[in-house]
């Protein structure tokens, strides 16, 4: 018999397993009091080696291997107890390490709870390092990850182990938290680690070779975007250089390249100087990046503006594509070369006519730098009973790492505009005289502070100055027009709002597709008539001296503010909203945590029950929204949905209740496109609004879009050649298409949709005959090489192009019981 489990061996007085029976009997009769406590610590005198006695019961019992609290869990902590008002029955030496080595057959299957315990009574954390690191190897090999991370842990071990190892398999079984806990302790750790996930998002790098070293496991979520995001949160969460991921940043650089061009020369949203200011700031000095944005110039513009800036950035002529090196070479036989910025895209005009413009003298306008400035118009802002419009301008992050810092606050009173340079103002010297003065205003309950996403603004001045930092605690008085607008938006989502927003974008005059308006430029727009100019808000409020355009837009940003809710004040009921619109508006700070205050519903009907009356619709909700709606609209018009369940199981909910038949072609059968409305300047924080919802579709095939492009001039003969011969190159080399790792046939995209005809566009202006613009520009060139795919499908009414891709397969798994509820007996596959 082996000596080392036998428990005769170690127990000279009381029989350690006649003890198990005791307190087992005592446990099954849930007797867990004064008297179970004693036996126990009776047992643990009695035994000869308490230390032995303990693993004894632990390998004779199987009940401390589940979860939650066990018996074997209760010994445990007992006897920890007991040890410390009993140190002497400590084992050491010999005697301690063939203890050592019997617990951690016991630690490889135990629950978490009963490490710590074990782990401090056989004083594991000063064994013998290796004999330590082979246990945790031991556990790892036979596929248990997570325990033996947490097991090192435990035992202080991770320096001594591969962090890329130890944390591959807990990343592809999406065990993030585990893995930040892993080297939370270690900054040289959380280098490498992060170091491994960069490596991982080389732009060649596939993810699902990672896998196939663990068994089992499967990288269902390991992708580039997850990564990158996972990066990004541990770049911040441990304040690292972001220099430590060259791959992440340069691919979010490059994010903010495309983004910049769409705002640019799709939406026709920023004006040029912006636009080549936040080009330069992105690309820098980054050799790669500057090669992305030739690429990029040769989509949107033409060779002559790519050659210039790749003159500007002295890029060799072997790196350029094809053509700009031809242009490179004219450029430097002309004796002077103009700025690039001069040369991209010349259609900039007059855009003030249709706009909002401001009502005051240009002389009423102060850029304040100094508190001499600010203590002149001290009293007049800080009087009591009047109402002030506030905004905040900061350079926008594109995603990048770190808060953003407000550069200028704008503050409105009647006739006067007031912006003060916080990047001056901040400065040790006048820093307590300015947040005196700011806190003063926004305690104040006497005047109201007018703003549009206030607590957004609140924040990311919290973030500039710790001076600010529980300011938000402080403030009264705030009138948010964000809720004013939602409440416009329920009202009119089904009447002006749709009929405005078309004949704004028709009217504006300029070429090509244009976003429509949102946020509070469309507030202003209802209210006052015209929207607001906001070819200014991405700019780079950080440089000085600010243009004259940035000044007149920052004052109007924080002055129609004023006049937006003098025109509601003036007739409230015929906007929708409640008589005392200040009574129901103003926040106070009392109520922050509480339900908001109900709107008098005789005053203002619910939009939602409108619309179910009027068109008969059903009003999905849950709770009390469904418990107030159900006895208010008609009998059946109101479901209740259970969000306790996904979002997966809420549909399949839905759909069996009114018995919806779906089929393949219901999925993404209506038009997607959104309006993007940031909530903040960073790239990653925006809102998705939908505003087409379109039925109809133009089917385009892949070499009819080829030409579109080619006579727009986003694709030159060049470069469709060369994607040609990528592709054939492709299937030559990797016959397989991309869905070649699934052994069943793939559903296919097939929405409602007529080929298009001549008649149906119109050539020279990309015009559809609905009037809608067709969006060639939004198409990345790439996709026209991909092998597999065949057909594009412009919406009819917005002009949006689309093209099948992996999302639609992935949805169309995820539901795939619908489907196939839908359609009876059919297979789900055979409906491709």
């Amino acid at each position: 018999m082996n000596q080392e489990s036998s428990p005769s061996d170690h127990t000279g007085g009381q029989d350690s397993l006649l003890l198990l029976k005791t307190l087992q009997s005592l446990w099954t009769k849930k007797e867990m009091n004064k008297q179970l406590k004693e036996e126990t610590r009776r047992g643990f005198a009695a035994l000869e080696d308490p230390l032995a006695g303990l693993l004894d019961m632990l390998e004779s019992s199987s009940d401390w291997k589940g979860k939650g609290q066990s018996l074997g869990y209760y010994i445990t902590n007992e006897l920890q107890l007991w040890i410390k008002e009993h140190p002497a029955v400590q084992q050491s030496g010999l005697r301690l390490k063939k203890l050592q080595a019997r617990v951690f057959r016991i630690l490889a299957q135990s629950q978490v709870n009963l490490l710590d315990p074990l782990i401090g009574i056989f004083q594991l954390r000063t064994a013998d390092q290796n004999s330590l690191l082979g246990h945790v190897g031991h556990i790892y090999h036979k596929g248990k990850y997570k325990e033996a991370a947490i097991l090192s842990i435990k035992l202080n071990l991770q320096l001594e182990l591969d962090v890329e190892k130890m944390c591959t398999p807990l990343l592809l079984q999406e065990k993030t938290n585990l893995v930040e806990a892993y080297v939370a302790e270690y900054p040289d750790l959380q280098c490498k680690l992060l170091q491994t996930l960069d490596m991982w998002c080389e732009p060649n790098f596939n993810t699902t070779d990672i896998s196939r070293q663990y068994q089992g496991l499967r990288p269902n979520k390991l992708n580039h975007k997850m990564l990158s995001k996972l990066v990004f949160r541990l770049l911040e969460q441990y304040n690292l250089d972001p220099v430590l991921c060259p791959n992440v940043i340069n691919q979010r650089h490059l994010g903010s390249l495309k983004y910049l061009f769409y705002k640019r020369f799709v939406e026709k949203t920023m004006t040029q100087e912006n636009w080549a200011d936040h080009v330069q700031n992105t690309v820098g000095e980054n050799r790669w990046l500057q090669e992305q944005l030739i690429q990029l110039l040769v989509s949107y513009c033409d060779l002559n503006t790519a050659a210039r800036w790749a003159l500007r950035y002295s890029l060799p002529e072997k790196t350029l594509p094809y053509g700009v090196a031809d242009e490179l070479q004219k450029l430097k036989v002309q004796e002077r070369v103009e700025d690039a910025e001069s040369t991209v895209d010349d259609y900039e005009e007059d855009r003030k006519e249709g706009y909002y413009q401001i009502p005051i003298p240009r002389e009423n306008i102060h850029f304040l730098q100094t508190w001499e400035g600010i203590l002149r118009w001290r009293e007049k802002v800080l009087q009591p009973g009047q109402v002030v419009g506030i905004d905040m301008e900061w350079r926008p992050s594109f995603g990048v790492v770190g808060k953003p810092r407000v550069s200028v606050m704008q503050i409105a009173i009647e006739e006067q505009v007031f912006l003060l340079d916080l990047l001056q103002l901040l400065k040790p010297d006048e820093m307590e005289e300015l947040s005196h003065f700011v806190q003063t205003l926004f305690s104040d309950p006497t005047i109201i502070k007018l703003g549009y996403g206030m607590s957004g603004d609140l924040h990311s001045l919290a973030a500039t100055c710790s001076a600010f930092k529980e300011m938000n605690k402080q403030v009264q008085g705030i009138v948010d027009l964000l809720a004013v607008d939602k409440q416009l938006q329920k009202c009119w989502r089904k009447s002006s709002l749709q009929v405005d927003v078309l004949s704004q974008e028709k009217s504006c005059g300029d070429r090509g597709f244009r976003q429509p308006e949102r946020g509070l430029s469309l507030l202003v727009q209802h209210v006052l008539g015209k929207p607001l100019n906001k070819t200014e808000q991405l700019s780079n409020w950080e440089k000085r001296p600010l243009r004259e355009e940035q000044i007149l837009y920052a004052a109007s940003d924080a002055y129609c503010l004023l006049e937006v809710y003098k025109k509601l004040c003036e007739d409230p009921l015929g906007f929708g909203l409640c008589s005392d619109l200040t009574e129901s508006l103003v926040a106070k700070p009392t109520t922050k945590h509480r339900a908001k205050k109900q709107l008098n519903q005789q005053e203002m009907p619910s939009p939602s029950k409108q619309i179910a009356r009027q068109e008969g619709r059903v009003i999905l909700t849950s709770g009390l929204p469904y418990q107030t709606l159900q006895s208010q609209v008609g009998e059946g018009r109101c479901f209740s949905v259970d969000c306790s369940e996904k979002a997966k199981e809420q549909a399949f909910q839905v759909l069996k209740h009114f018995n919806v038949q779906v089929s393949l072609a219901d999925v993404f059968s209506r038009c997607q496109v959104a309006s993007v409305q940031p909530e903040s300047r960073n790239l990653t924080d925006v809102i998705r609004i939908p505003l087409c919802n379109c039925d109809k579709y133009l089917k385009i095939s892949k070499d009819q879009m080829r030409q579109l492009m080619q006579f727009g001039g986003l694709l030159t003969e060049e470069d469709n050649a060369e994607w040609l011969a990528k592709s054939e190159e492709k299937q030559k080399t990797n016959p397989a298409s991309d869905t070649s790792e699934f052994d069943y046939p793939q559903p296919v995209y097939n929405p409602n949709c007529q080929w298009l005809e001549d008649s149906d566009l119109n050539v020279e202006t990309m015009t559809l005959a609905t009037g809608a613009s067709l969006q060639l520009a939004a198409i990345p060139p790439g996709v026209l090489g991909k092998a597999d795919l065949s057909y594009f499908y412009c919406c009819t009414q917005c002009g949006k192009v689309f093209w099948e891709g992996s999302h639609f397969g992935r949805v169309v798994s995820q539901f795939k019981e619908a489907l196939g509820t839908a359609e009876g007996s059919q297979s789900f596959y055979e409906l491709s």
